[in-house]
């Protein structure tokens, strides 16, 4: 079970990072795609670079190794990068959303209101509240340990960290779920809100055509949003009492290792931009190796 395992993060992993490397280095390539969009999309595919060599490479080397052990430190380390990472991520969904209501709903005013200082300004902002709250549940909230020592999940994710607590954490977990229905529920209810607005305008849209259109700029956001906040929401909203290791290790699984390998799928195969932009770049290196030949 070990190896099969193995083989299957392991492949994960390495799809995730070559599918956002390439997504990346199309973006940087390609004038054409030098638009708001894709750079949040760039920013996202190296969010997930970030967010699954957080946590998968580690498993990869207990799975290789049998080695199942990491240190205080360590593990304090990889809760705070994880939970940033994770933070940042429900942020910059929203900030996607927000920039498609723009697209969509003010198009002529697009390229003034959402122009490149704007979105390095909006990105560095979702990164830097995304620290500060990470901060808080990672070191700031007393979390004495006094017996058991063996987390019951393949990382140390904050939920399962605090169970091991030989305190009661009533105090950090009130603090936690408040933090929780910050970053998830309301980034959610802020995409939701804004795709009503989208609908709303796509519906007055008079030509089929044009509909689909506008629809199709949305389709393949709304695909990642529904994967990482469906896991997310389902992990961290609901009472602890509900909760069972098992499903809290199947949603982890999802929005730490499969939605950093899917996003890349998801943006790219829909997408005739970063088609057409993977097209250019193939044919550029044919064409450069022909000539060395």
């Amino acid at each position: 079970m070990q190896a099969m395992l193995l083989v299957g993060f392991l492949t994960s992993y390495l799809v995730s990072l070559a599918g956002n490397m390439v997504i990346i280095g199309l973006i940087r390539l390609d004038s054409c795609l030098h638009t708001p969009m894709y750079f949040f999309l760039s920013s996202l595919s190296f969010l997930d670079i970030c967010y699954a060599s957080s946590i998968v490479p580690h498993m990869l080397f207990s799975l290789a190794s049998g080695h199942w052990t990491i240190s205080y430190a360590g593990c304090k380390a990889q809760m705070f990068v994880a939970l940033t990472c994770g933070i940042t991520e429900c942020m910059m969904l929203a900030l996607m959303a927000y920039d498609r209501y723009v697209a969509v709903c003010l198009p002529l005013r697009y390229m003034t209101i959402m122009n490149h200082t704007a979105c390095q300004v909006l990105v560095a902002f979702a990164w830097l509240v995304s620290l500060m709250l990470s901060v808080v549940p990672v070191f700031g909230l007393p979390m004495p340990f006094c017996g058991p020592n063996e987390v019951d999940h393949f990382f140390c994710e904050v939920p399962a960290v605090m169970q091991l607590a030989c305190a009661n954490m009533s105090f950090s977990e009130t603090v936690m779920f408040g933090r929780d229905i910050f970053t998830l529920f309301i980034p959610f209810s802020f995409i939701l809100a804004t795709y009503g607005r989208i609908a709303i305008t796509i519906l007055r849209i008079h030509s089929n055509q044009g509909r689909r259109k506008a629809f199709s700029t949305c389709t393949s956001h709304l695909t990642a949003v529904t994967l990482f906040y469906g896991t997310a929401i389902f992990m961290y909203m609901r009472p602890r009492a509900s909760r069972s290791p098992a499903q809290n290790k199947m949603a982890a699984v999802f929005y730490t290792v499969v939605t950093p390998m899917m996003n890349p799928l998801i943006y790219s195969l829909r997408n005739k931009e970063v088609k057409g932009a993977m097209s250019k770049v193939i044919n550029l290196g044919r064409n450069m190796f022909s000539r060395m030949a």
